[in-house]
């Protein structure tokens, strides 16, 4: 047989599997994917072919496929080995096609969950970008977060500065989003994304959003906190708390953002087993975010003379709230949660940022510990100058023996891998009873799990 039969390139590396030389459409391929030639071989599953054969001294024939960012190449190559040396490549198959067209909604969405990660600031704002609720780090975002919450009902724009717009009123949302914007107490330039929160109308297409999560975020670094004078400190303090949380929140963002923005390829083509190493360092940067935040309100709740505001709100406003914001993750597993009716209300005293901080736990691990296409009931009621929420779950439930346990720091009930840092529950009561309330557990075995949250009840 005619070796040279069918050949459409020959390409050569050496030991330290480097390529040499090569014909096209090899060598064209190898620049496309940002290499050089002479140079380190480019393409991923060439490179690992070409080791392996030199390593082992083997003849190996396989099929490759590679992205130039244009193209998705599938080819045929054949690697035989030098003795001491690098390899011969042979090409003998080669087609292209265009890469699929990417999905507009779905990079969309993706881009919208990078935002989120790296706010500082988060803005829950009505159809008329009103404000609602406003959740940010604090730091030299106070003075800001402190006139949004005053100027809730008024549009968000009356407490910025939006340069080169002298508009009193809220331009189209499109128009703001991603405007440069300044924020009343820091000296730091922001920037404002808007990402619309439900469509009015049967089939949303062509109707305006039904709200907006405004994210402020800046590229400039948070500046650091002001030392505190050894004099004034406690004797015992957190190893990670109020000094170190925000310090760390802002890195942290950004891998996640970065491992985003590779898995879900906004920075260009890559194959399927990096976007899922991408994916794992997400998650696992999730996971920590989660574990920083928790110790810093551990510090918090921990802290001599801690605190909550009493103020006066709507319990079943709270529930629909977190019941609403983890709608998407339920939906997920086919969990169905059967939140409070829009026309009912439930009068409280508590503040409400740390009445919905507990309903989102609670709801969160009804989620986590549910099975699939299961129902999670978040009921109300009133009773001896409480008020109450309960969530019911068709979970594992627990034993008499956890019940008690569930609450404890640090305490997972033996549980690994599921995200949790045995704090949730732990700070959830210690919450609850700071506003002059409880947080309880009625469960069966088998039988799923009923956590029961009571503040004083309003007027």
């Amino acid at each position: 047989m005619d070796m040279s039969e069918g050949v459409l390139a020959r390409a050569r590396s050496d030991a330290q599997d480097h390529l040499t030389s090569a014909d096209e459409p090899l060598a064209g391929l190898q620049l496309r994917c940002g290499g050089l030639l002479p140079g380190p071989i480019a393409v991923p599953e060439l490179r690992e072919v070409v080791a392996k054969a030199r390593r082992f001294g083997l003849k190996l024939a396989r099929a490759i496929t590679a992205q130039d960012g244009h193209d998705v190449i599938h080819a045929w190559v054949e690697v035989m080995p030098r003795p001491g040396e690098g390899c011969d490549i042979v090409l003998r198959h080669w087609q292209s096609s265009p890469l699929p067209a990417e999905n507009a909604d779905l990079t969309s969405r993706r881009r919208a969950e990078i935002d989120r990660a790296l706010a500082e600031m988060t803005v829950r704002l009505d159809a008329r970008q009103n404000v609602l609720t406003v959740t940010c780090d604090g730091g030299d975002l106070a003075e800001a977060a402190a006139r949004l919450r005053a100027g809730t009902g008024h549009p968000w724009t009356d407490v910025v500065t939006i340069p080169g717009s002298n508009h009193r009123q809220p331009l189209h949302w499109r128009l703001l989003d991603g405007a440069g914007v300044d924020l009343p107490g820091s000296s730091r330039r922001w920037r404002a994304t808007l990402i619309p929160i439900g469509l009015n109308g049967p089939t949303g297409r062509g109707s305006e959003p039904g709200g907006f999560d405004l994210c402020l975020t800046s590229d400039t670094p948070a500046p650091a906190p002001r030392p505190v004078p050894a004099a004034v400190l406690p004797v015992e303090r957190a190893v990670v708390g109020s000094d170190l949380a925000p310090v760390l929140r802002q890195p942290i963002a950004r891998v996640i953002a970065n491992a985003e923005t590779i898995r879900t390829r906004l920075a260009g083509p890559l194959a399927e087993d990096y976007t899922r190493y991408a994916a794992d360092i997400a998650a696992a940067g999730q996971h920590l975010m989660g574990l920083v935040d928790d110790l810093a309100d551990l510090d918090v709740i921990e802290a001599q003379g801690f605190s909550t505001m009493a103020d006066a709100i709507d319990l079943a406003d709270a529930a629909r709230r977190a019941a609403g914001i983890l709608s998407m993750r339920a939906r997920e597993k086919g969990i169905t949660i059967s939140a409070p009716a829009l026309d009912v209300s439930l009068p409280a005293v508590a503040e409400f940022r740390r009445v919905l901080q507990i309903l989102l736990n609670l709801v969160g691990n009804a989620i986590r510990y549910s099975p699939e296409n299961s129902t999670i009931i978040v009921d109300l009621s009133r009773d001896e100058g409480f008020a109450r929420v309960a969530i019911a779950d068709q979970g594992p439930g627990l034993s008499p023996e956890d019940q008690p346990r569930v609450f404890e720091k640090f305490e997972r009930l033996g549980r690994s891998g599921d995200g949790g840092s045995g704090l949730g529950l732990y700070i959830s009561r210690r919450l609850a009873r700071a506003m002059g309330g409880e947080l309880s557990v009625v469960s069966v075995k088998g039988e799923g799990a009923c956590f029961l949250l009571d503040v004083p009840a309003g007027k």
